[in-house]
């Protein structure tokens, strides 16, 4: 699928609620970004993408990263490493199994909400938002 054609296929208002919803919770980041790249391998692409947003900058290296490229149909979920120590390689493949199950019934907003969802209950758990949190990062969906 072209990235064109899966970004207007996207609910982005409803997306940029689920991420401000999850925030307000949350010291934490969310950031969704879809690539126009082939992408073969999703993980790295995702961690480049990471540095070059800046996520790795918030105070509590909290930021979590939605990576969609539509054209090779890949995606990958990340995590900075404040995050990342506290839940680790298996929630986030969990994360992933489910929106995965989405995608595959070409549910993609659903699947990217229910994964900031996810990503905003364990953000909550480990860094609950506090006098003074302020959003550190765009709302607003990235396509690169």
């Amino acid at each position: 699928m072209k990235p064109n054609e899966f970004l207007n296929q996207l609910q982005h208002t409803e997306i940029v609620a689920a991420i401000t919803a999850a925030e307000a919770r949350t010291s934490g980041e969310i950031r969704v970004c879809v690539s126009d790249k082939k992408v073969e391998a999703p993980i790295e692409a995702a961690q480049r993408e990471f540095g070059l947003l800046g996520m790795e900058r918030t105070a509590e290296r909290n930021g979590v990263l939605i990576f969609v490229a539509p054209r090779t149909h890949k995606f990958a979920i990340i995590g900075d490493t404040g995050i990342h120590e506290r839940c680790g390689d298996p929630f986030w493949r969990d994360v992933a199994a489910e929106m995965s199950g989405r995608f595959k019934q070409g549910e993609f907003t659903a699947g990217i909400v229910q994964a900031i969802q996810k990503a905003g209950e364990i953000l909550a758990q480990h860094f609950p938002r506090k006098d003074g949190d302020k959003n550190e990062l765009s709302d607003q969906i990235v396509s690169d």
